[in-house]
């Protein structure tokens, strides 16, 4: 009966949220309201389950449901509303311009929240090309016994050269994604992270569960076929990256604490991590890139595809210009690769905070909310932002 009144209030406008919502966040409600009539897709993602727990959506509950959705595009192939229907129902193309516009709200500092439309493509290959000239211009012409590139720059000009900048991307993510949080915290149910649900966050993040379409068949792509490409080329994505930023790590500790100075032996711990990191993080962007072009173009927001290959392709040369920079030593090719390699690395460090490295920042939040949210009991309500 409770949730019968509430319903009847909503229809005679007696409950409204205090917040005027944007066009793309109130198109997010609309189809919401419809895929809560139907409820087809429940077991398919997170996004659905959350779904259900609402009887109207907030802005707070919209930008939390649009961080959950993985784009998989599994909704969007099931959907009897879908275009051509009237009602013209587009999840993945909603949600995704709705994360958009989180990333503008919470970034850090706020007026930089603008650069997320203008990441693009040509961008981050002339920001590469102009950073790798710049540091070629740098680099001392190497002397015979320079085998390696420390003979060119010294660990301590790299670290004063990148620690800031890196420094300052943690400050920036770190803060959007803590604004972020303080805003959809309340709105799902608003209690402490406990073990269980951390546990089970960690394990959805780390093994992109979202990325199954719901039934273990993969996600759709250019058409109706169900395909794990994309789930596959995620992980090896972001398991590169992982190893690559490990590889960094233990050389750091190495240098700092154990007072091992590079160059590293062939065998030794940073060197593994690193190579095979820097294969994994090619064989996947270079994977996630051919996908991405072949994508059908309902799914997502085809304003965002620069942004998207912008970040792909700065990975993608992060990872081959540090193997080639590896494969480089000793050879007459040693500066060029590595100024193509720091550039590469600049160009990322730089983009890193307004670009599309922010949907995995952002939706790992909103996974551990959702965790949370599901041990909860469902108090359905009608809330008001």
């Amino acid at each position: 009966m409770q949730v019968l009144d509430q319903l009847v209030k909503e229809a005679q406008g007696l409950t409204r949220p205090t917040l005027v919502l944007a066009d793309s966040e109130r198109e997010v409600a609309r189809q919401l309201q419809i895929c809560n009539a139907c409820r087809y897709c429940e077991s398919f993602c997170a996004v659905f389950p959350a779904m259900t727990r609402r009887l109207n959506f907030a802005q707070n509950d919209i930008h939390y449901m649009a961080n959950l959705c993985h784009n998989c595009g599994a909704c969007l192939h099931a959907c009897q509303y879908a275009e051509p229907h009237d009602f013209a129902v587009n999840i993945p193309r909603s949600m995704a311009q709705v994360r958009l516009k989180t990333y503008e709200t919470y970034a850090w500092p706020a007026f930089m929240g603008a650069t997320y439309a203008k990441n693009g493509l040509w961008l981050a290959l002339c920001l590469f090309a102009s950073l790798a000239l710049f540091v070629g211009l740098l680099l001392p012409t190497p002397s015979p016994e320079a085998r390696n590139f420390y003979g060119l720059m010294s660990h301590e000009a790299m670290v004063s050269w990148f620690a800031p900048v890196f420094l300052f991307d943690v400050l920036a993510l770190g803060i959007g994604v803590y604004r972020f949080l303080g805003k959809i915290t309340p709105s799902t149910s608003g209690a402490a992270v406990s073990t269980p649900a951390a546990l089970e966050a960690t394990h959805n993040i780390m093994s992109l569960k979202y990325l199954d379409g719901g039934h273990h068949e993969g996600c759709n792509n250019e058409d109706d076929a169900f395909t794990l490409w994309r789930q596959r080329m995620h992980h090896f994505t972001f398991y590169g990256f992982l190893l690559c930023f490990a590889s960094t790590s233990v050389a750091t500790l190495e240098h700092y604490v154990l007072n091992l100075h590079a160059p590293y032996a062939w065998g030794s711990l940073p060197k593994v991590l690193g190579v095979v990191g820097g294969l994994s993080l090619l064989l996947g962007t270079l994977g996630l890139g051919w996908l991405n072009l072949k994508r059908h173009p309902w799914h997502g927001d085809l304003k965002q595809k620069p942004m998207d290959l912008g970040f792909i392709a700065l990975l993608a040369l992060c990872a081959s210009t540090g193997l080639l920079l590896w494969l480089s030593q000793g050879s007459a090719l040693l500066p060029s690769m590595l100024a193509a390699h720091l550039g590469s690395i600049m160009a990322l460090f730089l983009t890193l905070p307004y670009g599309k490295f922010a949907h995995g920042i952002y939706r790992s939040a909103a996974l551990i909310r959702f965790s949370v949210e599901k041990r909860q009991p469902s108090g359905l309500v009608l809330k008001e932002d």
